[in-house]
Formats: structure tokens, sequence, C-alpha cells
């Protein structure tokens, strides 16, 4: 989920265009003043060291969004960002359990990273150019393709966004879903107008009490919160999510920048939940699977006169990380499933988060 800082974009909508294009350009120069002060240096290690000597990696995720990051009933983390979490937790120490979960608000989350309260940050963030420049951080790889969708009430007589002319949309403060929505608005002549609240809590309570015709919110969060949907407003069946998408949002673990190995390590445990699914490594087979395309490896690096790498030796893991990883979390299918596909009360298809050889984006490099 994309955050900015147009937190005051309220009213009609010629002066709310007026009003954010003014906040866009205050928050460029805020953003390049921040970078100067929040800016980081990490030296190479330094980040995985701490870890270590701690013990324990700190991963900052959502307050409860389901099917990413949310606490069951024993109060145990689940979902794809807390799975996400847990494998790189096994590449660094050896064990999926020694996480400490950090659960923030939106607007906490970069504070966190640059103040090193989190080692790691996996929460509904989208990788944009203005954070990796502005914030000095790092987004390692895409863990989840999404885009801004719309909310609405299934019995109204909404079938597409041109259907929402005159509505009022609700929407969370301080994301870039309201520069979205009146970007959107502007190039296709709908008028709409925005109902700007707090947090995501509050923005689902005044949409299900109907003080607002559609929410609109990243497609997977608002099939989370449709979820919440309560009874007295008719449960989930009640709302609807419509096909169009007016935004990319593609999804990302962050890290501060400046620690190149920190860097590498995040991205290569991303890339291998990928690699093992492309070569149908799971949960179950890991044991022998994976040992049979090491030795590939191996002959295949002999023969070429070379001799065998020791990647986790060079990125700072602990032996054996691949396998641990796929043992702990499984495959990233197996983690898409489980948190939010078929074997979820999610049920989002893959779509773009399919393998590349199955009609989706999720590509790994190769490892040599």
């Amino acid at each position: 989920m994309r955050k900015n800082h147009d937190r005051h974009c309220v009213g009609d909508k010629e002066t709310l265009t007026n009003k954010c294009q003014a906040c866009r350009r205050c928050t460029r120069l805020l953003l390049a003043a921040l970078a100067l002060s929040f800016a980081t240096f990490a030296h190479a290690g330094d980040i995985l060291n701490g870890i270590k000597a701690r013990g324990e990696l700190r991963c900052g995720v959502s307050e409860g969004i389901a099917g990413f990051s949310v606490q069951d009933k024993n109060g145990r983390w689940t979902g794809l960002d807390a799975d996400f979490c847990r494998a790189v937790a096994v590449a660094v120490l050896g064990d999926a359990e020694k996480v400490e979960f950090v659960p923030l608000k939106s607007s906490k989350r970069f504070p966190a990273l640059q103040a090193g309260r989190i080692d790691l940050l996996v929460r509904n963030t989208t990788w944009t150019l203005a954070r990796e420049g502005s914030f000095n951080v790092q987004f390692p790889a895409i863990l989840y393709f999404d885009g801004q969708g719309f909310m609405v009430p299934t019995a109204a007589k909404i079938a597409k966004l041109a259907d929402l002319q005159g509505a009022t949309v609700c929407v969370e403060k301080g994301t870039t879903h309201i520069d979205n929505l009146v970007e959107y608005s502007d190039m296709h002549g709908l008028s709409v107008t925005p109902l700007i609240i707090d947090s995501a809590d509050e923005v689902v309570a005044a949409f299900f009490a109907g003080r607002c015709q559609a929410y609109t919110s990243d497609a997977a969060q608002l099939a989370a919160m449709r979820l919440r949907a309560p009874k007295a407003a008719g449960g989930p069946d009640a709302f609807k999510i419509l096909p169009e998408r007016i935004s990319k949002e593609p999804l990302a673990p962050v890290v501060s920048g400046g620690d190149q190995q920190w860097i590498t390590l995040v991205r290569w445990v991303m890339f291998t939940l990928v690699l093992a699914e492309e070569h149908g490594i799971t949960r179950d087979n890991v044991a022998t699977q994976w040992p049979e395309i090491k030795q590939r490896k191996i002959k295949a690096w002999k023969l070429a006169g070379g001799n065998e790498i020791n990647y986790g030796q060079l990125m700072g893991a602990t032996e054996d990380w691949g396998p641990r990883v796929i043992a702990a979390v499984g495959n990233y299918g197996e983690m898409y499933e489980r948190n939010v596909g078929r074997d979820s009360p999610l049920k989002i298809e893959r779509g773009l988060n399919r393998l590349w050889n199955q009609g989706g984006l999720m590509y790994a490099p190769p490892v040599d």
C-alpha cells in the first residue's frame, strides 16, 4: 500500500485537485529534507551482525490485514508477510520462530525502519522511486503484485467505475490512494467526493456503516476487509470488489539502504522461494529434491572447470539456508495458496502472482 503526505486534500473537486498539486510540490521538498536528516550509511554486514548478536529478527508488519499479517486467536502472527519474515529469520538465524513482529501504522513504518527499530519491513508496502530516492531504503524484490481497486455494496447498481459518478468514496488518510483517485477521476471525468479517514479500521467501519458508496484501497486489502463485514450489514456476500484497477501496486519487503549484504540476502530469500516452486521443490519433498538439484549444480561447476560456490557464506546466511527456508514455510506457491489463495478464506486468484512460465510475473534471476 502506498503512502504520501496529501493529508489535507479535502473539499470540492477543483479545490481538491489544486490542494493536492500544492501538497505534492511541498512533499518533494520535504522528502529531500528528510533524505538528508534520515539517511543512514550502514557498512556491509552491520544489520546482519546486529540480528545475529541479538538472536532475533525484528520485522515490521501491519496492525492486522488478513492473509498478510494478522494475529490468530492464539496470538501467533500469520499471513504472507509474516511467513516471509520467518523465511528470512531461517536464513539468518536458522530458526523461523526467532522473529519479533512489530505491528506498525502506515505512517510509522518508514520512521521505524530509519530509526533502526526494525530490521525488515514487510507491510503491504509499494515499491516506488520516491521512496528509494528520498528515504534511503531498498526494495529487494516484489512479494505480491497488486493494484488499487474499489469495493461497493452488492445491492448497489454499480458494475463499473463509471457508475460511481457523484458518489462518496472512503479512503485512508496519508495514502496515495487519494492521489490515484483524484488523478483517475480527473482523467475520466468522474466526479466523486473522497471521504478521508484516519486509519484502515475507521475507513472500514465508515464504509460498512453506509457513510460512503465505495471504499478504495489495494485490492488484496479490500478482500481482507470484506471478511470483516458485520452481519448487520449483510456479511461479506453483501459486498463486491469491482474488476477495474487504477494503479500498479508492487508490494515488496523494505530494508535500509547501504548494507548491500543484507539487501542481497533478503532479495535471494525471496528468489529462492520462487525458484523452489519453479523446480517443484516443496515442504514435503525438499529433503530429497534439494540434494539432487545441488549435485547437478556441483557437476556443472566441475565440468566448467570451477569449484562449488558457497553463496550462503558470501551473504552471511546459515549453512544449508535454502532447504531450511523451504522446509519452514514452503515455496512461494505454497505460501500464496495457504495465506491468500485457494486454501485461505480470501481465495484470491494468483493472476499476476503466478510464475512467469504460467502466465504470471513471478520471475527469479538465475543463480549463476
